[in-house]
């Protein structure tokens, strides 16, 4: 096989896709995917798809290959140069950390971390067989950070975070930028974030999706196995009472139809309106399986006394089930109705600012402290109506649109 020719085909299907600098495509030419993933037949590993490498015990995936195309999104935020030092948080089959090290040149190094010594180990070898010098592959949990070789120029962290650590902020030097799937309320952005006087401001942002970390900076985000088979399950940002969720959806649904229109978009957590729901309901959630009529699902509401689902089915309609159901789909209608009202904004529209959780920095943008996660939807102080606080353990995210 040419596998040049693949990773040509790769890099030109990805430009006519999305805008890709050409340092990052320059990588993407050099580097050899299929060596990282040497279980994988060579045509897939030159795919826009990602490549699950590793199952937990309950089956779950844990350690991957990125798809191509968030890596060459995130790297070109990420903005790296010749000589720079970068951190890399979760090492997974070594890939991405091989793109960097060629980025970087042979004057830069990289710092690659991953949990598992297994990871790490797996990492290493495919580093070695694809001739990738300039990386170092340590085996210990990414909250620390690897502050034998900092400060660094730029981080980078290929798994969802939930809050950003203090150690990375503490180990970027000055001028320094990070680039993280940050959580936010259950949705992940890639937000590529600098210092500002003592607050992190976004530079840029994308939608992303990406596996979330384990370890000392586990977040709160909660999975409900609603039924196995067929499976179904709802994902909550935190953990919270939901009530009988199974006996609410086998009762016929009330549905309002929000909107007429052909062909109806799909609905991701990475959609614009997953995120305004995220951003604006306190009582928002994921419903991901089979409804009755094969996999499905999408963004709505649950509370104790029924569940709404945003489906897109030809048109846009909020299905209420329960007890509350009428109400929750009217609420749920009603927020897509204002998230079409503010010109249905996307993930690249936030600014998101991360200021230290203390009580100063609370006062100063208008929160107020709560439980790890909590979303304050009161104007934030000097931020402008709309602006919205969400507390985590290290930092408090003041999060906004335009």
């Amino acid at each position: 096989m040419d596998f040049a020719a693949q990773r040509q085909a790769l890099v030109a299907r990805l430009r006519t896709a999305q805008e890709v600098g050409e340092p990052v495509a320059r990588a993407m030419l050099a580097v050899p995917r299929h060596l990282f993933v040497p279980g994988v037949e060579p045509e897939a590993a030159y795919r826009d798809e990602p490549i699950v490498t590793k199952l937990d015990a309950g089956g779950l995936p844990i350690s991957s290959s990125s798809q191509p195309a968030i890596m060459a999104t995130m790297l070109g935020q990420l903005g790296v140069e010749p000589g720079h030092r970068v951190l890399e948080i979760g090492a997974g089959t070594g890939y991405n950390a091989a793109l960097l090290a060629y980025l970087v040149g042979p004057g830069g190094h990289v710092v690659a971390l991953d949990l598992d010594e297994d990871t790490a180990e797996e990492a290493r070898r495919h580093l070695d067989a694809a001739g990738v010098a300039g990386v170092e592959v340590v085996c210990r949990d990414g909250a620390g950070g690897h502050p034998e070789r900092a400060p660094y120029d730029r981080l980078i962290a290929t798994v969802g975070v939930w809050d950003l650590a203090p150690a990375w902020l503490a180990q970027l030097g000055p001028g320094g930028r990070l680039v993280v799937p940050l959580d936010l309320r259950g949705v992940q952005v890639s937000a590529a974030m600098e210092r500002d006087g003592e607050r992190w401001v976004s530079r840029s942002v994308a939608p992303c999706g990406f596996m979330r970390m384990r370890g000392s900076l586990t977040g709160t985000e909660t999975i409900v196995v609603v039924r196995r088979d067929p499976g179904l399950m709802l994902l909550l940002p935190e953990p919270r009472e939901v009530g009988d969720v199974r006996s609410a959806l086998e009762a016929a649904p009330t549905e309002i139809t929000v909107r007429r229109e052909e062909p109806a978009p799909p609905l991701t957590v990475a959609t614009g309106v997953a995120l305004w729901l995220a951003l604006h309901e306190p009582h928002w959630c994921v419903v991901n399986g089979d409804l009755g009529g094969g996999p499905g699902g999408g963004p709505g509401i649950v509370r104790p006394d029924g569940v709404a689902v945003l489906a897109a089915d030809g048109s846009l309609v909020a299905r209420g089930h329960g007890a509350g159901g009428a109400g929750l789909a009217a609420e749920l209608a009603a927020h897509v109705r204002a998230w079409d009202a503010a010109g249905r904004p996307e993930a690249s529209a936030l600014r998101i600012e991360a200021y230290p959780a203390d009580p100063a920095s609370r006062r100063a943008t208008g929160g107020t402290a709560g439980d790890p996660g909590a979303c304050d939807t009161a104007p934030a102080a000097g931020r402008g109506p709309g602006a919205v606080v969400i507390e985590k353990r290290h930092t408090t995210l003041v999060v906004g649109f335009g």
